[in-house]
């Protein structure tokens, strides 16, 4: 995997952490390992603008994803069970990390994990799965679910 990360918020970040998950992110959806991915994290003001300009919703979110290569569930960069896809460019994450600070507050965990669960959501988005349906949010959410387990699993083993 080809993971290029860019910290341009002036916060600080966990950023060798970050790429360790997406790697892992990626290699458990089987994706091939010469994808490329890159992850930016933002202020508040970047995010703001980005979130206007692609979204069209005012101020600032969490994280944002956009695709490089057409993929859907199933298809694009994604592998099935006895061989990789073709390898692509994902697209990039964009993670802002005062609004996950505010975030993790609110749920009552750090910031670090936070932005680990952004990056995973960005993620999955880049492999085009999507929440405005319940099934849909079902599927993604209970995906992210289990890809932040066996990265808990990973880093902390038994």
């Amino acid at each position: 995997m080809s993971i290029e990360i860019n910290n341009e918020s002036g916060d600080a970040v966990d950023e060798e952490t970050l790429v360790a998950l997406a790697t892992h992110v990626l290699g458990e959806m089987g994706i091939h390992p010469l994808a490329e991915l890159s992850l930016l994290i933002v202020d508040e003001n970047t995010m703001a603008d980005l979130h206007e300009k692609w979204m069209g919703e005012p101020g600032p979110t969490d994280v944002l994803a956009f695709p490089m290569d057409e993929l859907r569930p199933g298809g694009g960069a994604r592998g099935d069970s006895e061989s990789p896809a073709e390898p692509g460019l994902l697209g990039d994450v964009v993670l802002c990390p005062p609004v996950a600070a505010r975030q993790a507050a609110e749920a009552g965990h750090s910031a670090a994990d936070e932005l680990e669960l952004l990056c995973t959501h960005g993620i999955l988005h880049l492999l085009g799965y999507d929440h405005a349906e319940p099934e849909e949010h079902k599927e993604m959410f209970g995906l992210q679910a289990q890809l932040l387990a066996s990265w808990k699993e990973v880093r902390s083993p038994r």
